[in-house]
């Protein structure tokens, strides 16, 4: 059985309409993409609910076995290779945390397809990882400065629900966590899988600019109005 997460809930006046899920990285904390509730104005769509949830804490092998909030372990920093080894049980376990999590967004009145995943750094993986997964059909995936994780099974493991849903990718050119060409491989293996995505990339390192999040609010009110 999926973990609850603590999860960060911005609500709206009115009774939500739609559902943004924003997963924070490595370290971090749901509270990093409150800013994301102001900045980004949804009122074309319709009372808009935010959900920031927060990884749990647990050792991080890159980082001397230090807990911090993750949602898997990293073994090392940098790798670019294919056979770069994965947590695939902790990442398997956040994909079921996360489906949890828009199941009670659908029970709580938000149909799966009035709901934008998204997520930076490691939440752009699990993003990723369980948006492709889930069985019903989302309104779109955001992935910010990140990557396509257990690669070689995600053609047998994706549901044919989201085999279309729109997606969003964007990237630093000058990261130095996740190297840019990790960032257009995962364009290009989705864009081979059939997947409309989005590409943006932008002159900065790991981190969120003015103009990405500009560009996110035009795919959001897109993919939300349709």
């Amino acid at each position: 059985m999926a973990t609850a997460l603590q999860t960060i809930e911005v609500h709206p006046a009115g009774e939500a309409v739609a559902s943004v899920i924003v997963l924070h990285g490595l370290g971090a904390d749901g509270t990093d993409f409150l800013p994301f509730a102001d900045e980004i104005d949804l009122c074309a769509i319709g009372p808009v609910r935010w959900l920031l949830p927060r990884a749990p804490v647990r050792p991080v092998t890159v980082n001397n076995g230090y807990r911090m909030r993750a949602w898997y372990d990293i073994f090392e920093f940098g790798a670019q290779t294919k056979n770069q080894l994965e947590d695939d049980t902790g990442l398997r376990e956040s994909f079921a945390t996360i489906h949890a999590l828009i199941d009670r967004e659908v029970a709580r009145g938000v149909p799966a397809h009035r709901i934008v995943l998204g997520g930076f750094s490691q939440g752009c993986a699990v993003t990723l990882g369980a948006g492709l997964r889930y069985r019903e059909r989302l309104a779109g995936l955001v992935g910010m400065s990140g990557y396509l994780p257990l690669a070689d099974t995600t053609a047998a493991e994706r549901r044919d629900a989201n085999a279309l849903t729109p997606l969003f990718l964007a990237h630093g050119q000058r990261d130095p966590v996740i190297a840019l060409d990790r960032g257009t491989a995962t364009r290009d293996a989705l864009k081979a899988l059939g997947m409309a995505v989005e590409w943006h990339d932008y002159p900065m390192e790991h981190s969120v600019s003015t103009e990405e999040v500009a560009d996110l609010q035009r795919f959001l009110l897109r993919v939300l109005q349709a």
